[in-house]
């Protein structure tokens, strides 16, 4: 007789919604604006994919996650050049990722934000909490970040490619395992985020260094074995690590995703049954046309002629 097996953990689905704003404003063409004649671009392209995300998945648990500290993130007090390439974010683009929260809470999606931490911090927190009573995670991101965290039953959806991946389809996209996502991006460097790494330590290196050793740690100390890996710049790559031990380190403390960030779900991350009143409110501030209006009232399940005639 084969193995018995119960029944697939529910799935918690936790969605990097910056990622998704920002190629709605890179996107969407800027002829849209709110009732005060500021644009909502990206308000209309991110209301596109959530409606999409939420009529495909359906889904019954469900948080999305906001970037907050945009400037104040603990990782830019260890590290103040963290992201420090990044050109501030426009006020025309800050006043929308506040519109694009208010739309998900006026759906009754549960929102996740902090001023210290990043949304990949919420995310994986919020699926540490949820697994623990039961749940797997479906992690709605293309960033490669966001694949250390990813657990037996656990998957990660790049929505807009429409591909999917759990754990054991890390290595073939990043050329290493989830769990070691973190100490390759500490040894190669992010340039995404201003992580420097370790100095002429590549993508290549710093995934066989890790295939050979299994961790950061194993491998700093464990390191007068590098010159004798049959490894092109074994030897200087020894050397680069003895000398950049504690930046290595440091940029591990970077790449990390934290899982004691505040989240709460107390509720399991349910949605809550939204108001016709105040989604209309939003409606009439963002100026969604009424094709996009009745469509947000099917999405929270409200009764949008109803609402319409009580406006």
């Amino acid at each position: 007789m084969g193995a018995v097996t119960g029944p697939a953990p529910t799935p918690v689905y936790l969605v990097d919604a910056s990622l998704y704003v920002f190629r709605a404003w890179h996107s969407m063409p800027n002829e849209f604006s709110d009732a005060d004649g500021w644009p909502v671009n990206a308000v209309h392209g991110f209301a596109r994919f959530l409606l999409e995300l939420l009529d495909r998945a359906r889904p019954q648990h469900v948080a999305v996650a906001f970037d907050e500290a945009l400037d104040s993130c603990f990782r830019n007090e260890i590290y103040p050049a963290y992201k420090a390439n990044r050109e501030p974010a426009p006020d025309e683009l800050r006043r929308q990722f506040a519109h694009c929260k208010a739309l998900c809470a006026a759906l009754g999606l549960p929102v996740l934000a902090d001023a210290r931490f990043e949304a990949d911090d919420l995310i994986g927190s919020a699926l540490a909490a949820m697994r623990a009573h039961g749940f797997r995670g479906v992690i709605v991101s293309a960033d490669k970040d966001l694949s250390q965290l990813l657990g037996d039953h656990d998957e990660q959806w790049d929505y807009a490619r429409n591909q999917r991946w759990g754990a054991a389809g890390v290595a073939d996209r990043h050329g290493v395992h989830a769990h070691q996502i973190a100490d390759y991006l500490a040894l190669c460097g992010d340039a995404v985020d201003n992580i420097p790494g370790v100095p002429g330590i590549g993508a290549k290196t710093a995934a066989a260094l890790l295939a050979h050793f299994g961790t950061l740690d194993a491998l700093l100390a464990r390191i007068d074995e590098v010159p004798y890996l049959r490894l092109r710049g074994a030897a200087s790559a020894a050397a680069r690590l003895r000398e950049h031990r504690e930046q290595a380190l440091l940029c591990r403390r970077l790449t990390l995703i934290a899982l004691d960030a505040p989240v709460d779900i107390d509720a399991r991350l349910v949605r809550a049954r939204p108001e016709a009143s105040a989604l209309m409110r939003l409606c009439e501030a963002i100026r969604f046309g009424p094709m996009t209006r009745r469509r947000l009232f099917d999405a929270a399940g409200l009764d949008f002629a109803a609402a319409a005639a009580s406006a």
